[in-house]
Parts: structure tokens; sequence; C-alpha cells
């Protein structure tokens, strides 16, 4: 059952190791990999929060508000672009257990998608965070991004 504490983990700072298809709907795409570095802090008294990443292999910045809505018992991730501007469709769900799942819709190179974020493996030391898309309206879904989170080395 998920909490308005679900995300407490992802307080502070992250190192992350990105892998993105080059064509996030194509299965036969190759895969490119990125280090990027992240920071997250709470909100309302843990209950929301904000965090950005900086991924200079791609020339941009991305923001994610979570909230968790405590009548529904569901969080909604609202993710928001340097690139463009603009905030995305959010995706809604709810752990359980130490996995979380987030569904939402949206559109890609002008094609209807399912959106599917997964947060997984999580630890006080690491997670793991996946995005696929499914044009099928959920009956298949292709991975097409993967973080690994890991708290940066001590200097």
């Amino acid at each position: 059952m998920s909490s308005p504490h679900d995300f407490d983990f992802f307080h502070g700072e992250w190192a992350v190791v990105n892998r993105r298809r080059t064509d996030f709907l194509d299965p036969d795409s190759d895969w490119v990999e990125f280090p990027a570095t992240n920071r997250c802090w709470p909100l309302f008294d843990g209950t929301a929060n904000v965090d950005e990443i900086d991924m200079p292999h791609l020339g941009a910045k991305g923001a994610t508000l979570r909230l968790f809505d405590r009548e529904r018992g569901e969080w909604s991730l609202n993710w928001a672009a340097s690139r463009s501007g603009k905030l995305f469709p959010p995706v809604v769900g709810r752990f359980d257990g130490d996995r979380g799942e987030f569904y939402g819709d949206d559109t890609h190179d002008g094609k209807d998608v399912r959106v599917r974020f997964v947060w997984a493996d999580v630890s006080p030391t690491s997670a793991r965070w996946e995005q696929a898309f499914s044009l099928d309206g959920g009956e298949t879904w292709l991975t097409n991004w993967t973080m690994d989170f890991s708290r940066p080395k001590a200097a």
C-alpha cells in the first residue's frame, strides 16, 4: 500500500547512469548510455517532492514534481523538460512493497502511447527507474529508458 513517504528514499544527491533507446518506439534501436546527476528535496512535510536531473550529454535538464493524493492513496509524477519548457501529462500510481508502478497517456512522434514508469530495487543507496511505452493500450510494453541511481562517492 502506498504511503505519503514512499519517495523519502529519494531525497538528496544521486549519481545516475542513463540508458535510453535512440528511438523510443523501435525495439531494434540502439541503446545509448550516459551519466547524469540528480538532486531531490521534500515538500509538504514529505508528502511531495521535487527533483532536478542534469544530463549534460543531452544538453538538457528535467524536473519531476511528485504529489501524494491522500484521498486516493496514490502518487502523480509530473515531468517537465528544459528543452521544451513543457509539462508532460502525469503518470499516476502507487507502490506495492518496494516497487512502484505509474501509468499515463501521452503522445510520442505523433503517436498515442500508454506510458509506464517503474521504480524498483529501492534502497538507501540505490534505486532503479525505467520508462516503457505501449502502442496497444498496455498489452505489450517497450522499455526505452532506464536510470540507475547511486549515492555519489564522498570526495
